[in-house]
């Protein structure tokens, strides 16, 4: 499936809006919940979530090879605020990125095009959005649109021995769900089940 750089931000944008609408009525109650990532709280996950998005916003303006922009600082009182401030920041970034090499930390040295790392972000905002709403036990319907542009990149990560690290995003594939709905075959893609 090609996509334009154009439609791609937009499909971005509504994935990270999947995340916001999730996240908007988040109380500091709810962030003590526990999440499908394993050993992490809601409180953890909204951190992390914050982070990637420094993290993309860094590398959409040629920085992103700097560890530091990555980094997950603890939450502080009001998580959601500060995600929705990352969002912002990221959603603010992208545009003007689509001719830069994005570099990421996590898949190791070397650079990727922006294209590749939009969509790396709008995959791991659907995962994330998910996640969200496991916790909060509410419903999580991305749409066909998002889900389609999402499961290629999600279906082309690498499914090796790196998965096994703790510091690679994603865990291994979990195997079964060839034949299941594209969310579900994009979720067991990433080492998440559905």
């Amino acid at each position: 499936m090609h996509i334009v750089f154009a439609e791609l931000l937009e499909l971005d944008r509504a994935a990270v809006q999947h995340s916001l609408d999730l996240l908007t009525p988040v109380t500091t109650a709810d962030l003590t919940r526990p999440t499908p990532c394993e050993g992490w709280t809601l409180g953890d996950l909204i951190a992390h979530m914050t982070a990637q998005h420094h993290g993309f916003a860094a590398a959409a303006t040629g920085h992103g090879a700097d560890p530091a922009s990555w980094r997950v600082q603890p939450h502080g009182p009001e998580p959601v605020t500060a995600y929705r401030k990352a969002a912002d920041e990221v959603l603010a970034a992208f545009p003007a990125a689509e001719h830069i090499p994005f570099a990421n930390p996590e898949f190791g040295a070397g650079t990727f095009p922006a294209t590749l790392g939009v969509g790396f972000h709008l995959v791991d905002y659907l995962v994330h959005s998910w996640d969200v709403a496991i916790s909060l036990n509410v419903p999580f319907h991305p749409g066909d649109t998002l889900v389609a542009a999402a499961l290629p990149i999600a279906l082309a990560v690498p499914d090796g021995d790196q998965r096994l690290s703790p510091t690679y995003p994603f865990r291994p594939a979990i195997p079964g769900f060839t034949d299941a709905a594209p969310f579900d075959q994009l979720l067991a893609a990433l080492g998440r089940n559905p």
